[in-house]
């Protein structure tokens, strides 16, 4: 069986991204020389320790490649970005959107959606399909889009920009003027909803803070496109990459088809084993600290090798081995500390039924070319497939 080819290291040298050790200092391919926290126990400590900022407008914070998204773009500070004492009420302002209970009862239409999509891949006349286009980027796109209320036939230009501003390759220029069509669209479509609130996550977000008597537009819009682009990027990569993962492991995937139970457990064992948003939790000291007993200075940056701690041996056992009977959650694919992932319920309800779906209608699904010839996410701050060809 192939392997999957090494993610690109984002510092000079030798050092691993897979691999956990020690905190170790390293310089990004921009220059800026910042610590690498990998072991599982050293990344949730940077994680939970006060003493480290997600301001990304800290000019010491550890950004990857050679650009810096500029602040100048006209959003407000977003939950990801966010310190205390600011990010603790914005956070439980829109935490009830995301309970159990509320995205149980989105479970029927988040069904209705991939049995749609699935329906249109089958009715292909030569039994092929790119599972990225057919199936893994229009369901959770159609899924957030309805969530929050903005309209899906506007998907190509939502998810044009959101690829501009997660690719490394992209300049400070491409990534402003990605960021500025954004916040312009969802600018607008704020204010559409501020007239007449609707009954979605933006318009009951209007309709709460002004009861609370905090309304504030920008900070929603921030808020909204923040959510449109994370919630449909991360998921998109993780039903590729997971689709992929439990075709080459096909003994256990008869276990899930055998028993569907099993299904929320593989989810979280394929979302430990990618970690496609690992650089996203990196950190930059406010003050002196120590983790790992190693001394970080304040203005010092952390790149939290996510990816490696999900790999760590001392957590994890066999950890380079897919184990859908692994078991627990106490992986950090969706962080740690108060910033974990405000979505990832949903991330969850989504992947079981896209999983149970796709396996269970298409029995026969295979991947139609080498592991060596798919094209993966290299460039780009959430890894994952450009395309997946499959057939059955």
């Amino acid at each position: 069986m192939e392997n999957l080819p090494p993610r690109v290291c984002p510092f000079e040298g030798d050092a691993s991204t897979t691999e956990p050790g020690p905190m170790t200092r390293v310089t990004l391919h921009g220059g800026q020389e910042v610590w690498a926290a990998s072991r599982h126990a050293d990344v949730r400590a940077v994680l939970t320790d006060p003493a480290f900022s997600a301001d990304r407008a800290n000019p010491n914070f550890p950004f990857l490649g050679t650009r810096r998204v500029q602040q100048d773009n006209g959003l407000k500070p977003a939950l990801l970005t966010m310190d205390p004492p600011e990010h603790g009420p914005a956070r439980r302002m829109v935490l009830g959107e995301f309970t159990v209970k509320r995205l149980a009862a989105l479970g029927p239409r988040i069904q209705q959606i991939v049995d749609d999509h699935v329906d249109a891949m089958l009715a292909s006349q030569d039994r092929t399909a790119d599972l990225v286009p057919a199936l893994a980027l229009p369901v959770p796109s159609l899924v957030i889009c309805e969530l929050l209320g903005v309209p899906y036939t506007d998907h190509d230009f939502f998810q044009s920009r959101s690829r501009t501003l997660i690719s490394r390759l992209s300049t400070p220029e491409q990534v402003k003027a990605a960021a500025d069509d954004l916040r312009e669209y969802m600018d607008k479509l704020v204010t559409e909803k501020e007239a007449a609130p609707t009954d979605d996550l933006v318009g009951r977000q209007i309709v709460k803070r002004r009861a609370e008597g905090v309304e504030d537009h920008d900070a929603l819009v921030s808020l909204a496109v923040l959510l449109l682009i994370a919630g449909h990027e991360t998921t998109a990569n993780m039903i590729s990459l997971g689709a992929l993962a439990l075709l080459r492991h096909p003994d256990q995937l008869a276990e899930l088809r055998a028993d569907p139970t099993k299904t929320l457990g593989a989810v979280d064992e394929l979302l430990r084993e990618f970690t496609i948003t690992e650089f996203v939790t990196s950190r930059v000291a406010v003050r002196d600290t120590v983790v790992g007993g190693v001394a970080v200075k304040a203005g010092e940056g952390v790149l939290t090798l996510g990816n490696a701690a999900n790999h760590d041996p001392d957590v994890f056992e066999n950890p380079h081995q897919l184990d859908i009977h692994r078991g627990g959650r106490n992986h950090i694919a969706f962080g740690y500390g108060a910033h974990q992932c405000i979505g990832q319920n949903l991330a969850r309800v989504e992947l079981r039924i896209v999983f149970d779906t796709l396996f269970r209608r298409v029995p026969t699904l295979r991947v139609t070319v080498p592991v060596s010839e798919l094209s993966f996410k290299d460039d780009a701050a959430v890894y994952g497939l450009h395309s997946l060809p499959v057939g059955w």
